[in-house]
């Protein structure tokens, strides 16, 4: 079975903030580059979820379940559904694709999630603000010193970024999964940053 990517959703998840990744990685990340990964999609008891811009997706598994085998990595996709109760199963996923030696990538709330856990105390990471950080994590959360100001940084097996940073975060995840060649994922990311036309 072809190595997978599994993306959780919660409900009033962040349209943009996977609308790039989840097609470069299954579709290639140029026109004629070859996809590298499968693409699977978990929510809340596997029920369907609707994104902030209303869209409604029917999802592929309950992250409730164990990772399969074939998982290549997860990603946290942002939004406002991180502080309610139904956050609290994705905990135990991220615990399991780390001790598998797994890349998570996170991105806007769900950094303040993994934060809000202890999560990010001993890697370089990034998030919405420090100070959104400090606030979610309470004394759970000590890894300030290790926050940067960066659109978003990948350090040991984690892949955060900030509710901004689509693109920087796309990148960062596909070199981090190893989707493509470091010069081919550049060129996608210069593509998609300046379009046909540079400003």
């Amino acid at each position: 079975m072809q190595r997978t990517i599994h993306f959780v959703l919660l409900d009033d998840f962040a349209d943009w903030e996977a609308a790039s990744l989840a097609p470069a990685l299954r579709g290639g990340v140029l026109p004629g580059r070859p996809g590298s990964h499968a693409v699977a999609y978990l929510t809340p008891g596997g029920r369907p979820v609707r994104s902030i811009g209303g869209l409604t997706v029917t999802p592929d598994g309950p992250l409730e379940a164990p990772l399969p085998a074939h998982c290549a990595g997860l990603v946290l996709v942002g939004g406002m559904g991180w502080q309610r109760p139904e956050a609290e199963a994705v905990e135990p996923l991220v615990r399991e694709a780390r001790r598998r030696g797994l890349t998570v990538g996170a991105i806007c709330n769900a950094c303040s999630f993994l934060a809000a856990r202890g999560l990010l105390n001993d890697v370089r990471h990034t998030g919405n603000t420090v100070e959104q950080l400090r606030a979610w994590g309470s004394e759970r959360y000590t890894g300030h010193e290790l926050f940067e100001e960066r659109q978003a940084v990948a350090d040991g097996g984690f892949v955060t970024a900030n509710g901004s940073a689509t693109l920087e975060f796309t990148r960062a995840c596909l070199l981090a999964f190893g989707a493509d060649t470091p010069e081919a994922i550049e060129a996608s990311y210069r593509f998609n940053k300046e379009g046909f036309y540079k400003a």
